[in-house]
């Protein structure tokens, strides 16, 4: 491991050492925000300081082997040892450099999941529908909440549009990657011939930013426009003009929110999404200036790039960045989705490693 990363995990160790006394203080202990920042600043080191304590120990037992080598007795045994230490090492040191790379700061956040029917009709928005329910079926695995921010439905089981708002430990960092066009290859219900038909949807993951308020936003730059709300929910919402639409004029980004009875809830989710999306676009230009100089392979936030391909026929997802496929199909659209995001993480890695490497 190179002396450059050692001095920065002993300083990460003495900062944790540091960290774990102010958390026994009883003058600190005593103050719920100051304690709370500090577990989390704790929280965010600790996996590696105890990655860090086990190699340093590893490289120990490593030393003490070695001396062992040169006893007839315990030569054996010691071998042996020895390589299980040396691919503990290497083990470790995999995970500590991957635990060192840049954190994104809006991986721990909640986040806004947008689902746009594409091309392909009818059947696009059935394959809304899928997906739509595919992300909730997840986020229910996960243990996070979800709250309905806009629906649109279109034909019999199917969406032009879904917003939700997924509320969970590291949802967005989670989800991030699937951001794209997704495509379904299929026979439609409604196909006497048998022919298979290729559809679109385009899904958005938004960091969800902190506690937006109306005096956080220059409201000046924004229209709002309050309407009778259509579809279900009653008598109440249809006789009053509770939805609300934003317009974000400089950039053209339109909400809408007609999901509660409330117009001050409408209005305070929509200005939630609409931030979402001022910062998502600024996000992106910024994801595709470093994608351009790295030709990244996942990250880019590239709305247009056809990332994934649901075969029904052959009963298989592929994920065209990664050219990884799962024959899964029916399990995956429950939900089982772990194994390609954690593989669309480990690639992400993969890469921030290989540009530290290339410095």
């Amino acid at each position: 491991m190179k002396d450059s990363i050692r001095s920065s995990l002993e300083s990460l160790q003495e900062k944790a050492n540091s960290l774990s006394n102010k958390l026994s203080d009883p003058s600190i202990t005593s103050d719920i925000s100051k304690l709370t920042n500090l577990n989390k600043e704790f929280a965010e080191i600790k996996d590696v300081v105890e990655n860090w304590s086990e190699y340093q120990n590893t490289e120990k037992t490593l030393t003490d082997l070695e001396n062992l080598l040169n006893d007839d007795e315990m030569k054996d045994m010691a071998t042996e040892e020895k390589l299980n230490c040396e691919e503990r090492l290497r083990q470790l040191e995999s995970e500590i450099m991957i635990q060192l790379l840049p954190k994104d700061k809006d991986d721990s956040r909640n986040s806004f999941l947008e689902l746009r029917a594409g091309a392909g009709g009818d059947e696009a928005a059935i394959f809304v529908g899928d997906l739509y329910r595919m992300f909730s079926r997840y986020a229910e695995r996960s243990n996070w909440k979800t709250e309905q921010i806009k629906e649109v439905v279109s034909g019999p089981g199917g969406f032009k549009e879904v917003v939700i708002k997924i509320i969970g430990n590291d949802s967005y960092g989670k989800l991030k990657f699937e951001s794209g066009v997704h495509r379904v290859q299929r026979v439609p219900l409604t196909e006497s011939q048998g022919r298979i038909h290729t559809s679109t949807a385009t899904v958005a993951v938004m960091p969800e930013m902190d506690d937006i308020q109306e005096k956080d936003l220059d409201m000046s730059e924004i229209r709002v426009d309050t309407y009778r709300a259509s579809g279900a929910g009653g008598q109440h919402v249809n006789k009053t003009d509770s939805a609300v639409r934003l317009t974000h004029i400089p950039s053209g980004i339109v909400v809408e929110c007609q999901d509660d009875r409330s117009q001050h809830k409408n209005k305070a989710k929509a200005l939630a999404l609409l931030s979402a999306k001022i910062y998502d676009v600024e996000k992106q230009k910024i994801e595709q200036e470093k994608a351009n100089e790295r030709k990244s392979l996942v990250g880019t936030g590239d709305r247009s790039e056809k990332i994934r391909t649901y075969n029904f026929p052959q009963g298989r997802v592929t994920d065209h960045r990664l050219k990884l496929t799962l024959y899964n199909i029916e399990n995956f659209l429950d939900g089982d989705i772990d194994e390609m995001l954690d593989s669309l993480k480990a690639q992400s890695n993969a890469e921030k490693l290989l540009e530290i490497q290339d410095e």
